[in-house]
């Protein structure tokens, strides 16, 4: 029920549907402001909840005028924001303009929760109160989910989800924390949603967020960023902005290097990458560290074929090479993958792999023989757990190649390699076990930041980008693969075989051990000696028959 005197539901600080209004000029002169300028509008009218202050006018920032104006003249927007910066509360009072000022318009208003969308459209629903009446529509639904006015415009709060959008047609869809929002369930909002966007010619698409790894938030990213003069690859406008355009606190002076310092020391170094430099690599809890991650670089291979073989390197001559084996079922999904990787000296070098996720598990074996024999008769290292076990009996007893490892369980030390005379107990590769893949993810770790293991692949690059911290374990973030990366977990957990010792005469355990000594020695500053002596004592003097004499110079 309405009551039209007592406002809506008894609010009077809502107009019901229904009520009119008798404008004075000047309020008719003030509207056309409004209805022109979002900026003027939101200075003016909009008001916001303050932590020190309660509630205060919303005094735009520069980088957030910037913001107000890009989302008004462009259809489709992105924005890589960091925390604390009012990204949602700037789009709120934008969308407030736009349902005021614009008939019969339907927004969603969609968060990686569903709690969190009605948290925005709540704060919304609030600065909606404290307009002026004579600026309101009036009110037809005011609900926890959704809001409709009498001028047929409504807003609609959901989780970010095909089935929120589906069926419905929508003139603007505001995306907060799309980064947030799990791969596969932004992939199938979008093939959902995007052929309701395009059907208008004014419908408009707000992304916003704070990065969180290489995922679709990325990818738009990426394709809206561009370099001057040059078209991007997709429609998005990109607004980016530096947290030291953000003032410490409303109407304080901008962040600076102190307060950054202070923050590092409240939360951590990759806290800060993420959350205020919006770094999108330092965002997951890779297994390799931002920092190292931002160093690796890709070199063009010598060979690459379309079956995706791709040589770095020709094999040389009493060079040792080793390869570590993936295997898939070959149906599209994962990929079957191998690394070849030269332990004749450390660094180690990786001087081909392959990768294809169509090859069947019959045809592998040949495949991984080919490349094997090419390096010398490659020392192979299956990994078993699947379909794997297979193509280790194919290559070991119809294709006769005698390099593949074999393991042998050892009591409490586990799986170990071992020379093939382990009875009923040896088995052909290795089965990725948890000690295992802790084993090879620790030591991998090692190689790559003390730069035991040059990788000079683009596509290993890209996997050790999205292979994040998962429980307990590492594996491939969501919409990510891992097969080349674990082929490396089982090259690291190799390395710390005795077999592998003994095979190549390097303890590269030892070589990082070593190198970090020495570097921890270099770094600390030696210490001087000083001569206790008395300057006026002779340096020179007779002990009975001998004659000593003393050096000019002090030790130091």
């Amino acid at each position: 029920m309405t009551d039209k005197k007592g406002g809506y539901l008894g609010n009077a600080n809502l107009k019901p549907a229904g009520v009119g209004i008798e404008f004075t000029k000047d309020q008719v002169e003030e509207y056309m402001k409004c209805a022109q300028d979002p900026i003027y509008f939101i200075k003016k009218y909009v008001k916001v909840v303050s932590l020190d202050e309660g509630l205060v006018p919303f005094n735009l920032y520069d980088y957030q005028e910037e913001i107000v104006n890009a989302v008004h003249n462009n259809r489709f927007v992105i924005s890589k924001l960091p925390r604390q910066s009012g990204k949602s509360t700037t789009m709120i009072s934008y969308i407030l303009h736009y349902v005021l000022f614009n008939q019969s318009m339907t927004v969603a208003v969609l968060a990686n929760k569903q709690s969190t969308a009605r948290e925005i459209l709540s704060r919304l629903k609030m600065a909606y109160e404290y307009l002026p009446l004579w600026l309101q529509q009036g009110i037809i639904e005011w609900n926890k989910g959704s809001i409709e006015l009498e001028n047929g415009s409504r807003i609609l709060a959901s989780s970010t989800s095909a089935s929120a959008v589906r069926g419905g047609s929508f003139n603007m869809i505001f995306l907060d924390e799309f980064a947030h929002v799990p791969q596969n369930i932004a992939e199938e909002f979008f093939s959902s949603v995007y052929p309701t966007i395009t059907s208008g010619q004014s419908t408009k698409v707000l992304m916003v967020s704070t990065p969180n790894g290489l995922n679709l938030f990325y990818h738009y990213w990426r394709g809206a960023t561009k370099r001057e003069g040059e078209k991007g690859k997709n429609e998005y406008i990109p607004i980016e902005i530096h947290w030291s355009q953000v003032p410490k606190y409303p109407g304080g002076p901008l962040r600076d290097q102190e307060w950054k310092e202070q923050q590092i020391k409240n939360t951590s170094e990759q806290q800060f990458q993420t959350e205020f430099e919006c770094d999108f690599i330092g965002s997951t809890n890779t297994l390799i560290s931002s920092s190292k991650l931002h160093c690796l670089n890709f070199i063009s291979p010598l060979h690459n074929n379309n079956d995706g073989l791709v040589v770095y390197e020709e094999p040389k001559e009493n060079h040792i090479y080793v390869m570590t084996i993936d295997t898939a079922r070959g149906q599209g999904l994962d990929y079957s993958a191998f690394v070849v990787i030269d332990i004749t000296t450390s660094p180690y070098k990786i001087v081909a792999r392959f990768r294809n996720n169509t090859i069947a598990p019959l045809v592998y074996p040949t495949a991984i023989r080919s490349v094997a024999d090419k390096y010398n008769n490659a020392y192979c290292l299956i990994e078993i757990n699947d379909i794997g076990a297979q193509v280790a009996d194919i290559l070991y007893q119809d294709l006769e190649y005698e390099n593949v490892l074999q393991s042998v369980y050892k009591g409490r030390a586990g799986q170990v390699i071992g020379s093939g005379f382990g009875g009923s107990q040896s088995q052909l590769g290795v089965r990725t076990t948890i000690p295992v893949k802790k084993l090879g993810c620790s030591v991998l770790k090692s190689l790559v930041e003390n730069d035991k293991l040059l990788i000079d692949d683009m596509d290993i690059i890209q996997e050790l980008y999205t292979f994040v911290a998962k429980g307990a374990s590492f594996e491939a973030d969501d919409g990510h693969n891992d097969d080349l990366v674990m082929c490396l977990v089982l090259f690291g957990w190799l390395t710390r075989q005795e077999y592998f010792k003994n095979l190549t005469d390097v303890d590269i355990r030892k070589d990082i051990y070593e190198d970090e000594m020495k570097r921890i020695e270099e770094d600390i500053l030696p210490f001087g000696f000083m001569s206790t002596v008395d300057d006026e004592e002779p340096s020179s003097f007779f002990d009975g028959e001998d004659y000593w004499r003393g050096s000019d110079t002090p030790f130091l």
